[in-house]
């Protein structure tokens, strides 16, 4: 399928952001904006196909956190069953291999390394995701961060793909002088976005009243692979499927969900998309068609009323990881039921009271937390 700027792309106004003052909204990404979860994954199917044909004895893919994480995975899968998958993080994790991103919010990312020198032994190229590539400067910091560390990668073919390219003639002459190919599913031409955005006048997101939200049950599940640490992408798969029939069986069939014959939705948390995003298609595919799915963000996006503005409601909240970090959810609306699913090891209860809140704002009132604790895939039986 041909993806054009019409499908892929909206423009949004960051808010309080100096270092770039405009945000691109892909509405089929599963991100800041609900969707059918076999719209996201068809548009990161496109990708991953076009790579598994031209790259077939890829190995390595490896993601950018935060909203890359699933189209990184997505696009894994379409390789071989040997493939393995590793995502960025700007969680806390040991053995890691620090980079910047110059004009993000939040500056400081770190790539695991603890299984990098096995993945790097077994693959001939290694392929790394984003959803935009604007500069490629990013990329360039940690790839020559990791050709220090691991001089075998001078020895690989190194491919930056994504589903938007905007990236000047002269970063790509940087680019490919770096030995970085790129790959992509739209190619843009160079525009002036600050001035698009300049005269919208946006508001901050709602920072919602701390109300304790007694009647919103956690549920756990079996414990899933952390791709944050690298995980076997079959491997992974095959637990997100069985991942989807237990929050099935658990929440859904268990609470007598069965009956509800309006919208559901799958909302992941932060980094925590991919599980979300197949959970929502499983659930969708075998019980209810108005299955959709998002997730809660680290971008803090100005919030504008008008029809033609991607991100028309927007509350702060903090995170499900971090006491101290605020995250925010956009676009919310009315379900019939909500599962918010995420890998936090200890969920913040005040981020629980504040997104179930929100949501009730919409009225929706069956909401349910599920809890699946991200391991390292070797202590998966």
């Amino acid at each position: 399928m041909k993806y054009t700027s019409e499908k892929i792309l909206r423009i949004a106004k960051r808010y309080n952001n100096a270092k770039r003052s405009y945000l691109l909204v892909n509405p089929l990404q599963a991100k800041h904006i609900s969707v059918n979860p076999s719209e996201a994954l068809r548009m990161m199917d496109s990708l991953g196909e076009y790579l598994a044909d031209k790259y077939p004895e890829n190995k390595l893919v490896i993601g950018f956190a935060e909203t890359a994480t699933a189209i990184g995975a997505e696009v894994c899968a379409c390789f071989s069953a040997e493939c393995n998958y590793i995502h960025t993080t700007r969680e806390d994790i040991q053995d890691f291999i620090p980079f910047s991103e110059e004009h993000s919010h939040a500056v400081e990312q770190k790539l695991c390394s603890a299984k990098l020198t096995e993945y790097l032994s077994d693959t001939p190229s290694v392929i790394f995701i984003d959803d935009e590539i604007s500069t490629g400067k990013t990329l360039i910091n940690i790839i020559n961060n990791l050709r220090e560390r691991f001089p075998e990668l001078n020895q690989k073919e190194i491919i930056c793909a994504s589903i938007i390219n905007r990236v000047s003639d002269e970063n790509m002459k940087n680019l490919e002088n770096a030995g970085i190919k790129c790959e992509y599913l739209l190619k843009l031409p160079e525009e002036d976005y600050e001035s698009q955005i300049k005269n919208i006048r946006v508001s901050e997101a709602v920072r919602l009243i701390d109300t304790p939200a007694n009647d919103c049950p956690i549920i756990n599940i079996s414990p899933i692979p952390d791709p944050r640490k690298g995980v076997n992408i079959d491997k992974y798969y095959s637990k997100c499927l069985l991942t989807a029939k237990e929050i099935y069986q658990k929440v859904l069939a268990d609470n007598q969900i069965e009956e509800v014959s309006g919208d559901i939705l799958i909302l992941g948390t932060e980094e925590f998309m991919y599980p979300a995003l197949i959970c929502a298609e499983w659930i969708r595919r075998r019980y209810w068609k108005n299955t959709f799915c998002h997730a809660t963000t680290r971008s803090p996006i100005g919030i504008c009323r008008d029809k033609n503005y991607p991100i028309q409601e927007g509350f702060k909240i903090p995170s499900f990881y971090d006491v101290h970090r605020e995250t925010y959810v956009y676009n919310l609306r009315r379900y019939d039921c909500v599962v918010i699913f995420t890998d936090s090891r200890n969920i913040n209860q005040k981020a629980v009271n504040a997104l179930v809140s929100a949501l009730k704002r919409y009225e929706c009132e069956k909401i349910f937390i599920v809890k699946g604790e991200s391991v390292d895939e070797n202590l998966i039986s």
